[in-house]
């Protein structure tokens, strides 16, 4: 039984929520519970979609900066790599992933977001990296994932800065993907992740690997890797319901069940 985070599913979509009272700091507990809830949820067959979620005021304002500050180096040697592999566990949930993000969502807190498939945010929340501005750098992929969705240059001023970035910025830098009222970011989360629950599950997986993986290998074996995985739909059940249901029915109506 997880304190700091809790797995709630509504239908087919489960939300993964933040619940660390009172900026949801993000402690060594609190990410090894994140570590166990993603594998979780990433072994249910009846989970489609998935939101990551901090509640209404707040995503997460960062690492639990007292907790850290006792740490020394040969501390960090041994918590750096496990720290890394609890945001790896999100960024490797098969389904598709959402963050809904309200409030800050500051150095760690930013870098899960990033851990996600696509950003949600409230128009008034507030993104960053400020680390810099500690004396360390980035530690869950804020260097790495942050490069890959902003471009290496915009993510050098923001790790180089510290400073904070408004909703509106990240906009349209590509930091987040959607701009709500507040008050309504689970809830458009929600809508948003719905779009995704036609589509047969097990190629959803297959998809997601692909791009996921082919982002970081050349073309070539980004190619070979999409081929291994298209020709691995043709063993499935819902590849035989989607085309029979196609050619019958036409597209759009089949239901799949994930075999």
């Amino acid at each position: 039984m997880t304190e700091f985070v809790r797995l709630e599913v509504d239908g087919a979509i489960a939300t993964i929520r933040l619940d660390r009272p009172k900026m949801n700091a993000l402690n060594a507990q609190l990410q090894e519970e994140l570590r166990e809830v993603s594998a979780e949820v990433a072994a249910r067959s009846d989970v489609r979609a998935v939101i990551v979620y901090g509640g209404e005021k707040v995503f997460a304002a960062g690492a639990d900066i007292k907790e850290m500050a006792t740490m020394s180096y040969p501390d960090m040697v041994d918590r750096a790599p496990k720290l890394s592999d609890c945001f790896t566990a999100v960024a490797r949930i098969p389904q598709p992933t959402v963050a809904a993000v309200a409030g800050y969502a500051l150095g760690g807190g930013c870098e899960l977001t990033m851990c996600c498939d696509f950003r949600i945010a409230a128009n008034d929340a507030t993104f960053g990296q400020p680390e810099i501005l500690l004396g360390i750098i980035p530690g869950a992929g804020g260097t790495q994932r942050l490069s890959r969705l902003v471009g290496p240059a915009r993510a050098k001023d923001l790790v180089f800065s510290g400073r904070f970035v408004s909703a509106q910025e990240a906009l349209e830098i590509g930091l987040v993907d959607e701009l709500v009222e507040p008050g309504t970011v689970h809830d458009s989360a929600v809508k948003r992740m719905s779009r995704y629950l036609k589509g047969a599950p097990l190629a959803m997986r297959a998809a997601k690997e692909c791009i996921d993986r082919g982002l970081d290998v050349d073309l070539n074996t980004a190619l070979a890797i999409e081929s291994q995985q298209f020709a691995a739909c043709f063993a499935t059940k819902d590849r035989e319901v989607g085309m029979q249901t196609f050619v019958e029915q036409g597209p759009g109506k089949a239901v799949f069940e994930g075999r």
